[in-house]
């Protein structure tokens, strides 16, 4: 999990007196029993009024909400998160030739235009669950695999995979891809819908490699903006730039200093981290919130009071500690280079588990950035070398992909590649 750099916002940077964890905690292995027992003597959460509650319409107005399909953009990216999401990769069969694709891309753009108007897709046997798009959007992500079908000239063109980590346990049920569908909205019937229809649709070309379902608070549980939590109960997504602002602009889409590889087109990464709720469970709140680095009641940092205070990381304890650990979450995400930023846009997953086991949990962590190498390689090679928060998180899966501009009316998405 990353927490990238945020823009710096007004607010308290008074350090909370004994908050710090001593480094020999971490060096001998004792740092899940230390964080929790030292930060218990001084932690003070921060008391916040409850958040004012967007009430869901009963009269099913969400369900009739659509979101344009046909833009310079492909939606799903700086939309604001829906309720559910499942993200598809698929690989394209053996002898999959340049027009095979390009018939492939043209079918699936097809319906996926019809299902996020509230129209059936081609072939729709099921029309009536169209009706209800409820803000559905389709992405459309492209693998190495993908660009080797159309050519050598096109392999450079899309973002390069990442580096091994030494956290990773990566495995083959969960990574790569040649062509990714990421489905949204704020019904999961509606997500499922179109999951089938997507499916019915490109299985003469494709083969699933795997599918992951996550979701965010059910629609209208919270007031629209809310920061996300995961199920550790950390808020998670405080310093993502806010989208359509000059920012979120250069951070996903790029500028002349760091460009994206298309126009109109960014690069996704999704990292499936298993978090280890029970391991997680033995740990108290203060140790939590010692190992993120910010509160849980609010995510405010622990230099400040509430969520988007800039936080302190020259903040020292009492006895020469740092308010904010250096192998706290925060610290480790947070980069001295400013270009180093990412959008992220993660879901909850809960899965079932295994003989005796509690629970199958996790995030399925989408990152959206111009240049995957510059902004989101640097941040994780920080977390990989020293995050307080590796003791219960586990990276199992990992992709990359290039996502294509928009399309117009009558075209397609990735149409500007058969150019």
């Amino acid at each position: 999990m990353v927490d990238a750099v945020g823009t710096p916002a007004p607010g308290g940077n008074t350090p909370t007196p004994g908050s710090g964890l001593r480094r020999r905690h971490l060096l001998f292995g004792g740092a899940a029993a230390g964080v929790g027992a030292l930060a218990a003597a001084g932690a003070q959460l921060a008391g916040t009024a409850a958040p004012r509650m967007q009430v869901a319409s009963e009269d099913g107005a969400n369900g009739a909400r659509t979101v344009p399909f046909y833009a310079d953009r492909q939606a799903g990216v700086g939309t604001a998160a829906q309720a559910h999401g499942v993200f598809i990769a698929l690989d394209l069969k053996t002898g999959t030739t340049p027009e095979r694709l390009k018939s492939l891309l043209k079918l699936l753009s097809d319906d996926a235009a019809n299902l996020t108007q509230g129209k059936p897709a081609l072939a729709d046997t099921e029309g009536e669950l169209a009706v209800r798009p409820a803000r559905l959007t389709v992405t459309f992500g492209f693998g190495p695999g993908l660009f080797r079908v159309l050519g050598p000239e096109r392999v450079q063109a899309g973002p390069l995979d990442l580096p091994a980590f030494s956290i990773d346990k990566l495995v083959p049920e969960l990574s790569g891809g040649d062509l990714l569908l990421q489905i949204c909205a704020d019904d999961p019937l509606t997500v499922a819908h179109a999951q089938r229809m997507l499916l019915k649709d490109s299985r003469s070309f494709t083969t699933v490699r795997w599918v992951q379902s996550g979701f965010r608070r059910a629609y209208g549980t919270e007031q629209s903006g809310t920061t996300m939590r995961n199920l550790f109960g950390q808020v998670d997504g405080t310093s993502n730039p806010a989208p359509g602002s000059a920012e979120f602009e250069r951070v996903v889409y790029g500028d002349d200093s760091m460009p994206a590889w298309t126009p109109n087109g960014t690069s996704l990464v999704i990292r499936r981290i298993s978090m280890n709720l029970d391991k997680w469970d033995e740990l108290d709140k203060s140790g939590r919130e010692e190992a993120v680095g910010r509160r849980l009641a609010n995510g405010a940092p622990l230099t400040g009071k509430s969520e988007l205070d800039e936080p302190d990381f020259a903040a020292v304890t009492p006895v020469g500690f740092p308010v904010i650990a250096d192998f706290s979450h925060l610290r480790r995400a947070r980069p001295e280079d400013s270009s180093q930023r990412i959008f992220r846009r993660a879901f909850n997953y809960d899965s079932v588990p295994g003989t005796g086991g509690v629970s199958d949990s996790g995030l399925i962590f989408a990152s959206y950035q111009a240049d995957v190498q510059r902004q989101f390689v640097p941040i994780q090679r920080r977390l990989d070398e020293l995050d307080l928060l590796n003791l219960w998180t586990t990276p199992v899966g990992s992709a990359v992909f290039a996502i294509p501009p928009g399309c117009a009316p009558g075209g397609f998405v990735g149409d500007g590649l058969f150019a």
